[in-house]
């Protein structure tokens, strides 16, 4: 049965999230995830109220500014590179007049290739031939509780998992595939921990995900890996999946920092 949304819409340009949102880093901060699902879904509702070709959302980039509280914010959309086959639209979200986070969304004509469509990468196994394991073991906050998680834990920072909510990302309002998957992507971060975030940091600036293939249903995959350098930088990398296999990639920076 369907929760809550992460975010409730006041109008055109401004959102409430929910109590779904907090945590995981500060309870009272807003866990980044459905915030970058909401982008992407903002670029695609400008897009359709634009044009009627469907240009897919191939590559989302997002720059995290900084955090941002449990409540009300502000969001924009504006088109930096217009196109008949190919556009770069940038996505910005802010609260107290503040910018938080910028997504840039690189969307592209779709054509049928599917003659050549194929992948060297390798499939994880599927949600059912993995263990749950309950990620509120590790992390704090609503978002966190939301997520149901099934995982093949190798060592700390490597590990195959699938996750999934029923918390939609928007109260009354359809959303995109793309968009949908998006709203838990960020959650690659903390799903495979290579130490004890109560002894160490290691939040991320930015999160990129190209796409060469649209996802579909609710299982969102990831084959992720964590690497931390010895000069407080780190970074966490992912082959994203649906559960008929390999949809693209993911990488979050680190900056790790021991408390």
């Amino acid at each position: 049965m369907n929760e809550m949304a992460y975010f409730e819409r006041i109008d055109g340009e401004r959102f409430v999230a929910t109590e779904q949102v907090g945590g995981a880093w500060r309870l009272e901060e807003q866990h980044i995830a459905p915030a970058l699902g909401l982008l992407a879904h903002l670029v695609e509702v400008d897009r359709d109220q634009r044009r009627d070709d469907g240009l897919t959302l191939a590559r989302l980039s997002y720059d995290i500014l900084g955090t941002m509280s449990v409540g009300e914010v502000a969001t924009s959309v504006r088109v930096l590179r217009p196109g008949r086959t190919i556009e770069l639209v940038e996505a910005t979200m802010s609260q107290g007049g503040r910018s938080a986070v910028i997504l840039r969304a690189w969307l592209m004509e779709q054509r049928d290739t599917s003659g050549l469509a194929a992948s060297p990468l390798p499939s994880i196994p599927q949600p059912s031939e993995m263990d749950a394991w309950t990620p509120g073991k590790v992390w704090p906050g609503g978002f966190i509780s939301t997520a149901q998680v099934r995982r093949d834990q190798v060592e700390p920072g490597r590990a195959a998992f699938w996750v999934r909510s029923d918390v939609p990302l928007l109260e009354g309002e359809s959303v995109g595939a793309v968009p949908h998957a998006a709203r838990l992507l960020d959650i690659a971060n903390g799903m495979t921990v290579r130490v004890d975030p109560m002894t160490v940091h290691f939040p991320n600036l930015d999160l990129t995900a190209d796409y060469f293939r649209e996802p579909r249903g609710d299982w969102v995959g990831f084959d992720t890996s964590v690497s931390f350098g010895p000069n407080g930088v780190g970074l966490t990398s992912s082959v994203l999946h649906d559960e008929s296999g390999p949809v693209g990639t993911l990488n979050q920076l680190l900056t790790v920092r021991p408390r």
